[in-house]
This record gives structure tokens, sequence and C-alpha cells, in this order.
């Protein structure tokens, strides 16, 4: 494989591949894949064939999916390009259900004599939502009474007509939270961030009452984005009130039409709504195939815009790459040297979502850029949340100083939408300086460290007791495939009798037959408590035939204290 460029993607760029194809007799790159669905499951349309390009081993781990550079030659090994770190092992497990779980398939009927006109109904959603998700939708939608830590406080209610309505019984269940993203036990009632909110809700009220450009900072936006750009090695940084809103109101803020967005098939809803509204052109490419974005960059560079007047040739006004760190019903984690590598081999830009990985991952929590070692000026816009780690709500967008300043000057966010509640940017600035060891104890490392040994442990258990799970070893996001939704429900019931709070998810979330038990760990959680729900999961998978896995099981006890942390 070479590559010759000229000025990268921009205006006038010219690019020669020489990779053994043929391009210009070639309308566009085949993949072969099944044509279930006109579109994907993340929404997008599908705009040509496209499949995975994933090669397992026997025990089910993916490898790394581009074999033609000798870096990518070693089994799920990515270098990190810094001299002085070791490479990042790639330990995730995408098991394939058993071809009994993979025949169990829906035919779906169609509407007649509709030609011309857009169908009225989706007859399968209308399908599935009353007479599937009604009869367990008891598993969903549960109120809570307490704050969601460790544990959590249920509020119990009942239905007389199998999912149509629900009544409150007056009762409360107190669980074993497994279910809220409380990565780092921040979502505390006391403690010193919690009292740090208390003081700014006495100083500056609730709300300020204005957007960001109209009266509505205050001096603890300042600190809060100072203390991100620092947090994460940036330049700068700016914060939003609300995560989602953060992809979905900025991205149109530096995309349009004349662009293209090369997106994970992962990829979060609020970033495919921001990608939608924007106007810009989008490729899927297989979640975390590295060779089959290269081969979407390649024929999207040498092709340019489709449809010029007299075969003209527009190559794209700017290629964005969007990822997310840790994706959050899959478990897994981007392959992060490998995009940079593609996105500076190509002079792409690059977009991460490190809504699930900051504060989550890395040796510092500093999310995937962290766990890599790699250097964050090598991605253009890090994007994040702190309805998380940091037990809070909003989001912010980091990068260099010029990029930042255009986006408050810009932002939809920025320019419509309320401000930041001034006690929820005091909980986040309170974490980070615990983070950051700014207020004087190891605090921050010791729950960093303390996720990490729970995600290993866990992990390493659940592959003890045969069930099939999604991800990283490190990702403390942690999917136990059930595949049908029967069972799924089964899990979520059993487990509230047993005081185990879970979530259930299933389609549209996730693909029909991969509906799962998804599990976010928490430096909370302590080993007994861990235990426990291992004991009672080992239990259900028993009685409801969850062991599908075929990997070996090592027999030997897992020491909890004597898990190495970071390879």
């Amino acid at each position: 494989m070479a590559t010759r460029m000229e000025q990268g993607v921009g205006e006038n760029s010219v690019t020669e591949v020489l990779n053994g194809i043929n391009i210009e007799d070639q309308k566009r790159f085949r993949y072969d894949t099944p044509k279930y669905s006109p579109t994907l499951f993340n929404g997008y349309l599908k705009s040509g064939k496209v499949a995975c390009r994933f090669k397992n081993q026997l025990n089910g781990h993916v490898l790394s999916s581009s074999s033609d550079e000798d870096s990518r030659s070693k089994a799920n090994v990515y270098m990190n390009g810094h001299h002085g770190h070791k490479a990042r092992i790639i330990n995730e497990s995408f098991e394939p259900p058993s071809f009994l779980t993979s025949f169990l398939t829906q035919l779906v009927a169609k509407e007649e004599n509709r030609e011309g006109y857009l169908p009225l109904y989706d007859r399968f959603s209308s399908f599935y939502s009353r007479y599937v998700y009604r009869r367990i939708k008891d598993c969903w939608n549960y109120p809570v009474c307490s704050v969601p830590g460790a544990e959590i406080v249920l509020k119990d209610r009942v239905t007389k007509d199998n999912g149509w309505t629900f009544e409150f019984t007056g009762k409360q269940t107190k669980c074993l939270n497994l279910g809220s993203y409380n990565y780092l036990g921040f979502a505390e009632p006391n403690g010193p961030c919690a009292e740090f909110a208390i003081e700014s809700l006495h100083k500056y009220g609730v709300s300020t009452g204005a957007t960001r450009q109209q009266y509505g900072t205050c001096d603890l936006h300042v600190e809060l984005e100072k203390l991100t750009a620092e947090f994460l090695g940036t330049e700068d940084a700016i914060t939003f009130g609300m995560g989602f809103a953060t992809n979905a109101l900025n991205i149109p803020t530096f995309l349009s039409t004349g662009c293209l967005v090369l997106s994970d098939e992962k990829n979060h809803a609020s970033l495919i709504l921001g990608i939608k509204l924007s106007g810009a052109s989008v490729k899927v490419f297989k979640h975390n195939d590295v060779d089959h974005l290269e081969k979407l960059l390649q024929e999207n560079i040498y092709y340019g815009q489709p449809n010029q007047p007299d075969g003209h040739y527009k190559p794209w006004r700017k290629i964005l790459i969007v990822v997310e760190g840790v994706y959050s019903m899959e478990g897994s984690i981007v392959h992060l040297p490998d995009i940079i590598a593609l996105k500076k081999k190509y002079k792409a830009y690059l977009y991460l979502d490190e809504a699930h990985s900051i504060g989550a991952t890395g040796k510092h929590g500093r999310g995937v850029v962290d766990y890599f070692h790699c250097n964050p000026k090598d991605i253009d816009i890090l994007m994040g949340t702190f309805t998380k780690s940091f037990g809070s709500a909003g989001g912010y967008i980091a990068g260099s100083k010029k990029f930042i300043s255009f986006l408050r000057k810009h932002s939809y966010a920025a320019k419509y939408a309320t401000a930041m509640a001034p006690p929820v940017a005091a909980q986040i600035i309170a974490v980070l300086k615990i983070l950051m060891s700014k207020d004087g104890t190891n605090e921050g490392q010791k729950r960093i460290k303390q996720l990490a040994r729970n995600t290993r442990y866990f992990r390493r258990r659940l592959a003890q007791i045969g069930v099939i799970t999604y991800g990283n070893q490190d990702s403390p996001v942690v999917p136990i495939l059930g595949y049908l939704y029967s069972k799924i429900a089964a899990v979520v019931r059993i487990l509230i009798e047993h005081k185990i709070a879970t979530v259930g998810v299933g389609y549209p979330a996730t693909p029909f037959l991969e509906a799962r038990i998804r599990i976010c760990l928490s430096a909370a959680h302590t080993k007994e408590q861990l235990d426990y729900a291992l004991e009672v999961i080992d239990k259900v998978a028993d009685q409801l035939g969850l062991k599908y896995s075929r990997k070996f099981r090592d027999p030997k006890p897992i020491d909890y204290d004597t898990i190495e942390l970071y390879d």
C-alpha cells in the first residue's frame, strides 16, 4: 500500500492509491453482507453493501482488521507511537451465538398496494411495541428514590393489565446497583463534592437564567473550562448543560453540505442526530474495523463528491472520522492508535466521543487517550460528558484555542441553550480537583484503580461462569448476552427479587436477536457486593440456560488483590 497526496482532502487535492486495485475501473468498493434491512441498526441508511471484516481467533477474541502493515500483523497489538510506553494489548471478546440462536429470526409482513406511497406505519414496530415490549414493560423505566450509588432504592409498582398501566404499592426495594453510570462512585449524597455543590447553590441559586452569551456565564463556568482543558491536556475547552446536546447541537456548527463523515456503525444516537442536522454526507464503517475505514477513505478521496456535472472532480470540503471511546452497548474500546494513524495518513479530521470512557479508562482517568498513551493533540475534537464518571450532568468539547473560540461564538448550544446550572458545575469542579489531586489527597487515583480492579475481576469471573460477554477486558460496561427477549425479562425480574438492579437492553437499541443484560461497574462496589452478584448470576444462568460460551473456562481462583491493572 502506498499513497501519494497533495494538500490532503481539501480543495484541489490529488490522490493516487496504489494497492493492487484498479480504482478507475471500479465504481465502488464492494463488501458482502445479507440484506436484512434498508437501514442499519443505528439509523443510518445503507449506501451500499458493507460487511464485517473481523478475523476471529478460535477463542472469540477479535484481531486487528488491517493486515497490510507490519504494525498490524501481530494479533491484538496496537502500538501507541510514543517512546517509553509498552504496546497496549487489546483483549476484546465478541463470541458469536450458536447456530440455533442465529436461526430464530422473524418474518415480517409488508404492506401491499402501496406503490408510490410511504408506509403508513412500521408493521413490525407496531407489533413489537404492543405485543412484546408491553408484556415485559415492568423491566424498564423503574422510578428510583435515592442517589444512584453502589446501592439504589427502587419504587415498587405493579400492573394488573399486562403492562398497559402501573400502580405504585407504596413500598420500596433497596438493591445492589449494577445499572447506573456511576463509574467512579461520585454519585454521593454527602462528601466534598456534594458539599461544594450545596455551597454554590446558596451563592448562585439553581440557575443563572440565561445562555452563556447573555449573562449566563459565572466564575464557576470559567473555572470548570480551565480545569477541563488542563485535565485533558488541550489548549481550551467549552462546556454545555446537556451531554446529548453537546453532540447534536455542535456537530452542525462545523459540518455542512459538501463535507463527509465516516461514522462507526455503533455510534450513539446523539452523534447520528448531529450528523443528520449538519447536512453532511455520511458513510458508515463496520464497528472498530480499521480496514473498512481505510477503504472508505481511499474511495472517497479518489472519487470526491458524487453526481458532479460532466464528470467533474470535486473533492470533499473536509472528511471527519467520528468514533466513541467506550461503546455503551458493546463494551468495546475504540482502536484509537490505528484511527489516529489513518487520520494522519489521509489528512482527515477526528472526532472522539469519550462520554463513557472519560474518568473510567486510563491510568489517570483521562479516557482512551490516556489508556493508549496517545497525544491529545492528535485528536482534533475531544468530546465527553459529565453524566457518568463525574456524577453530574452536561458535556464538554476540547481542542485547540482557535477551534474552541469558534464554538463559543457559533455553537447553537452556547447561543440558545440555558447555561449549565451552577451546582452542577460545582460538582464537576470538585471531582476534577480530586482526580487531579488538587485536593491534597490520592482519592482520585484510589477510585480509578478500584474501578479497574473491579472491571477485570468481574469480567474474568463471568468468563468462568460461562456466559457470553462482549467488549474489552478494561471496559466497565459489561454486556451479558441473553439473545431472546423472554430471557432478558426473566433475568431482570429474578435479579430484582434478589435485590440486584440491572438494565435489560434490546431492540431497537441492539439487533433484535442480540438482547442483553448491560452491567455498569463502579468504584463504589466492594468485592463482597460483586461476589454476591456473580453468585446470583451463576444461578440464574443455570436456571434460564444462559451459559452459551464455548470458550475454555479457567478453573483457577482469581485473587482480587493481585490483579494486574495496567498492561
